[in-house]
Parts: C-alpha cells; sequence; structure tokens
C-alpha cells in the first residue's frame, strides 16, 4: 500500500520575495563557496567503523553506559502514560526535583533548575535577571546562547576581551554593578577563563556572577562537579549553567542557583512556561549519569592525559595550540584554508568539527578535535602523524595563527 500522500498531489505556496532574499543569501555565503556546494562543516567523505571520530561532545565516553541505558528502559517499561506538560504544573518531590535536589548537592549549590537544553537555560536565566536598566559584562567569546539571552532580556551588553579580567574591570568601573557573563572552558578553543581574577572583580564590585560550565561539568573538580568548585568559588558565584548534552552526555540544561530563585524562575523564564518538561525516562537517565559521573575519577584521569599527550603533539609541530582542555583546536583562519585542511584529514580518516562565523570570527574558522577517554594512544599519535604530513600541503606554515606563534616565542 502506497503512503497516503502519494495518492494527492502537493502544492507548495510561492515564497515572497523578502524570504527567497534571505535563502539567496544563505545559498550565496554558505552553500557556493565551496568545492562540494555543502556548507563547510560538510565534508566530502563519510566515515566508517575505522574511522577517528573526534567529533563528539561525549568526553567520558558515558553515552551508551548500560546503567545509563537500563535506567530509562525500566522507566518506560513501566509508565503508562508521560506527563506532556509544562514543568510549572509538576508539585515538589517530582522525578524532576528529586534529581534537582541531587544536582544541587553535587555541584555544592542550594538549588538547582533543570531546563530543556542549554540553550534553554541560559536564554531563561537572562530572562528572569536582566533587563534595559542592567548592564551585562559579558567575554567576547562565551557561548551564543548567553549572548541570545541578553537580547531577549533587552539588557544592555559590554563586551570585554576575552580572558581578560583588567579590561572587564574598566568596563564596569565606567558603567556601573551588573552581570558578568563568562564561560569557565570555552567551547572554540579550549582554553580556560581565569576564574579566580574574574570572580574576585565582580564580587568587589558587587556585579552577579554567572559561569557557563558546559564543557567542564563532569570532567573536573570533586568528582567532576565542574572548575568552579576546582577553584573553590563555589560560594562566591550566584549561578552556574551548564549544557547536560556534553560529558552528561543527555538531552537537557541545568542552572545551579540559590534556594530563593529557583522558587520564582518557573513563573518569569518563557523557555519554563512554555515548553513541555523532560520526560520521566528521561530524568531517570540523567539519574543514572550523575551516578556514573561521580565515580568516574578514572576517565576523567585518563581524559587529561591523553589530551595533554594531544596538545602538546599539536604543539611541537608547529600548531598554534591555546587548548588547556580535552577542546583542541588548530585555526585555519581563513575558510579556504580550513576547507584544504578538513579534506586532507578526512582523506585519511580522521573527523573533527568545522567552526567558522557565526561561531568564530569571520577570519578565524578553525578544526576542533573533542577528544574522550576511550580514544587509544595509539589512534591520538596516528592523528599526530596525519598533522605532522599535511602540514605542507595545507600551507600551515604561512597561517596567521602560526605567524603569531612564532612572534610569541
Amino acid at each position: 500500500m502506497l503512503p497516503q500522500n502519494q495518492y494527492r498531489s502537493i502544492v507548495t505556496p510561492v515564497f515572497p520575495d523578502f524570504i527567497e532574499q534571505r535563502l539567496q543569501k544563505c545559498d550565496e555565503e554558505i552553500f557556493r563557496p565551496r568545492k562540494n556546494r555543502k556548507p563547510l562543516v560538510l565534508g566530502n567523505c563519510l566515515p566508517n567503523s575505522s574511522s577517528i571520530m573526534l567529533q563528539s561532545n561525549d568526553y567520558l565516553n558515558i553515552s551508551n553506559h548500560p546503567d545509563i541505558r537500563n535506567a530509562q528502559l525500566d522507566v518506560l517499561s513501566r509508565m503508562s502514560r508521560e506527563p506532556v506538560m509544562s514543568a510549572v504544573f509538576l508539585h515538589e518531590n517530582s522525578d524532576k526535583s528529586l534529581f534537582e535536589n541531587r544536582m544541587a548537592g553535587f555541584a555544592g549549590f542550594e538549588s538547582a533548575i533543570l531546563c530543556q537544553s542549554g540553550w534553554a537555560a541560559n536564554v531563561g536565566l537572562m530572562q528572569a535577571i536582566a533587563d534595559s536598566t542592567v548592564p551585562v559584562y559579558i567575554d567576547f567569546f562565551t557561548h551564543m546562547s548567553l549572548w541570545e539571552g541578553i537580547k531577549g532580556s533587552g539588557a544592555t551588553p559590554y563586551a570585554f576581551r576575552h580572558n581578560d579580567p583588567g579590561h572587564l574591570e574598566r568596563l564596569i568601573l565606567e558603567h556601573g554593578q551588573g552581570i558578568v557573563l563568562v564561560d569557565s572552558l570555552y567551547s572554540t578553543m579550549g582554553d580556560i577563563s581565569p576564574l579566580r581574577e574574574i570572580v574576585g572583580i565582580a564580587n568587589r564590585h558587587a556585579c552577579v556572577m554567572v559561569v557557563d560550565e558546559s564543557h567542564s561539568l563532569g570532567t573536573y573538580g570533586t568528582n567532576g562537579s565542574g572548575l568552579v568548585n576546582e577553584c573553590g568559588l563555589t560560594g562566591q558565584v550566584h549561578f552556574i549553567t551548564a549544557s547536560l548534552a556534553k560529558a552528561f552526555a543527555g538531552r537537557a540544561g541545568i542552572i545551579l542557583c540559590p534556594a530563593k530563585f529557583s522558587k520564582y524562575y518557573p513563573y518569569m523564564a518563557f523557555p519554563a512556561i512554555f515548553s513541555s518538561t523532560l520526560l520521566p525516562h528521561e530524568i531517570a537517565g540523567l539519574n543514572a549519569t550523575l551516578d556514573v559521573i561521580r565515580a568516574g575519577d578514572n576517565r576523567r584521569k585518563e581524559l587529561h592525559e591523553k589530551s595533554r599527550h594531544f596538545r602538546e603533539g599539536l604543539s611541537a609541530l608547529g600548531y598554534n595550540i591555546v587548548s588547556q582542555s580535552q577542546i583542541v583546536s588548530i585555526e585555519g583562519g581563513l575558510e579556504s584554508d580550513t576547507e584544504l585542511l578538513r579534506d586532507a584529514l578526512e582523506e585519511r580518516n580522521v573527523f573533527g568539527s568545522v567552526f567558522l562565523a557565526p561561531a568564530t570570527p569571520k577570519t578565524r574558522s578553525l578544526m576542533r578535535f573533542s577528544l574522550n577517554s576511550d580514544l587509544r594512544m595509539e589512534e591520538l599519535d596516528y592523528v599526530l602523524n596525519v598533522c605532522e604530513e599535511i602540514r605542507d600541503e595545507i600551507g600551515m606554515w604561512n597561517w596567521k595563527s602560526t605567524r603569531r606563534k612564532r612572534n610569541d616565542q
């Protein structure tokens, strides 16, 4: 029997010119410049079972952990009906609130708010704490979700130079008390924020301190409780946000916060009010994930040792590496150079993730390698050998990033 839609003709409405023009612009800027007529993030090769995949944010390699999978299956097998509704209708002692209590205790906060994603957490938080009267000080490379949250709140952003506490303080002295936003570990280049200095400045000027720990929660700190914890700053930071789609390998976000704030947040933030809550089997998976994360010291040790080996290897080959973490990026700069780099790697069965505008400045596109604890040293050494082999082919010696490294030495 044919699918139902094959019994009738499909009529497609005509777009007005203003939509056609936007689509045309996208085609001209993103599709046409590439040799394969695809966006730069999509190469010519497809990975296979023998490919070395350095794209996933599953840093501790737990996405297929049996305890997590079985926890979800157990709830699914027992549920007769799952509540598909906004979390504002949930009472205390729901599965959601019990998990929030566990997450708060894990990170050393009074309370936690489970969100649909890290994006929803950041946008919702900014809607709840900022408005047009509040200056917001944001590191230039902080995640786009926080920039969008500022826009949605109507607040005025003041960007300070990346990882530059002195510039932050000068802006605060000029514009007054407000909100300071940083990532603890930056997802493009893999470098780490000078948290002690920045938090000290925020506290000295009575600013609200928000740290996005998406890429460090689970991989740093006591039992994986993050870089704020590792730096001893838990009691000095008002809010931590995080995506739970990285080391936690789920589909959710979290806000760690004072109890007073969590009481009101669900009735102030649009992502909380107008989106459905996570389902019980998803929360069961996150509960099991928290157990795996807490017991994951060996995985974290493996991750840090392998990341250090890889960073040092790339740097020794002449690549300008600023990473301090499991995220290791090679800056090709011009999109045409990054295209050459992507193709050279994929032809040798190595797959990373291309980052370009709007994730990076227009002339600083890059190839990002996301490492995980399960990678073998032989695999990393193979990638290093590939990166050595292709240096002349991709013109690495002439990149601006390479020249910057020479000038810094």
